[in-house]
């Protein structure tokens, strides 16, 4: 919910000074969070002050890589976030170890001193301005506002609104849906695990074949939502170990691949120059669809007593969403002019759609 005020914080100070200060946060949040006594600390230090920090240093970032590299700003994002996939891989068993070797007390300490680390990280961003960018003080609120009444972006935020409805699902139930078809500890992790390992593998190769110049790239990201959408209506299939994991792989993978597309697709709608505030608007829409899927995924299989409805309603979120990417400018014919020949951005007119 925090992304808007990453975006406005790094628009107005830059983007390095804005990270540094949300690795800070993030690190300080788990510090706290270990001297916890009630719940109610855990949810202000974990939950609120880690959190905000974690904004702080998301929106920044991805919105530097993409206005640091135009011309392949796909491949460069998907780059960027396969490290989500690969601190995920480390992190998976480490968490386990840490709580059983030093109590959660201990391995909250341990995390904080990794997620101080940020701070290093934060200082060797060196954003660059956007070319016909004003070199003036920035109009944060105008930016805002502008998005806010741009029909096309709004069309876009509510379609990974949808799409994140079911998007995380699999990754929440996943392991209990192992379970339920007869899957042990080991095997309902290995699911997990092998879905998370492919995740990467999906990021990259997605950015990689979106700098293909032949189609544009909001087709890719149309492709990959369907694929991801149809995989997913496909993982009750799965009704044993093998099929399973099978389905989770190519969950996995499509999955996967969404993620550099969506952020890289901003700029196709928005324009590089709107960038940073569009990636924090977006951050802000899609997390009520991210907070609201898992939660009615669960409910679904209380009232049905079987998984299979839950990710049967998943993919129809993504499918839904999908749709939505049809209707954008850029689909059928040329963009407005929010990208040039070789990506070279291009300010995207001032009024509403």
């Amino acid at each position: 919910v925090a992304g808007p005020l990453g975006s406005t914080l790094s628009t107005r100070f830059g983007a390095r000074p804005v990270a540094m200060a949300g690795g800070f946060l993030s690190g300080l949040g788990l510090l706290l969070g270990a001297f916890a006594t009630h719940l109610t600390h855990l949810y202000l230090s974990v939950g609120v002050l880690a959190g905000l920090g974690w904004a702080l240093v998301f929106t920044p970032s991805l919105g530097t890589v993409g206005r640091y590299f135009p011309a392949r700003r796909a491949l460069a994002t998907g780059l960027a976030v396969s490290g989500a996939s690969v601190s995920g891989l480390a992190l998976g068993p480490l968490v386990p170890l840490l709580l059983d070797t030093y109590g959660w007390r201990g391995a909250l300490l341990l995390l904080a001193a990794i997620s101080f680390n940020l701070v290093a990280a934060g200082a060797l961003l060196r954003p660059l301005p956007v070319p016909n960018e004003s070199p003036g003080p920035p109009r944060d609120g105008r930016g805002l506002i502008w998005l806010l009444r741009h029909g096309p972006f709004l069309r876009y935020a509510l379609a990974f609104v949808l799409v994140d409805a079911g998007y995380y699902v699999p990754f929440v139930h996943g392991a209990a849906r192992a379970h339920e078809v007869g899957c042990d500890e080991h095997h309902a992790g290995l699911v997990m695990a092998a879905m998370a390992a492919i995740d990467g593998g999906g990021r990259v190769a997605a950015g990689w074949l979106a700098a293909r110049p032949a189609v544009p790239l909001l087709r890719h990201l149309f492709a990959w939502a369907v694929l991801t959408g149809l995989t997913l209506l496909l993982l009750p299939l799965g009704t044993s170990f093998g099929g399973l994991l099978a389905l989770a792989l190519a969950y996995g993978f499509c999955a996967g691949a969404l993620v550099p597309l969506q952020f890289a697709g901003v700029a196709e709608v928005v324009g590089a120059g709107r960038l940073v505030h569009a990636i924090g608007l977006m951050q802000m829409f899609e997390s009520f669809g991210s907070l609201l899927g898992a939660p009615f995924a669960g409910w679904l299989r209380d009232v049905t007593g079987t998984y299979t409805i839950s990710f049967l309603a998943a993919g129809a979120f993504l499918l839904a969403g999908s749709l939505l990417i049809l209707t954008l400018p850029g689909f059928f014919h040329a963009s407005r002019g929010v990208s040039g020949k070789e990506g070279s951005p291009i300010p995207a007119p001032d009024g509403p759609e």
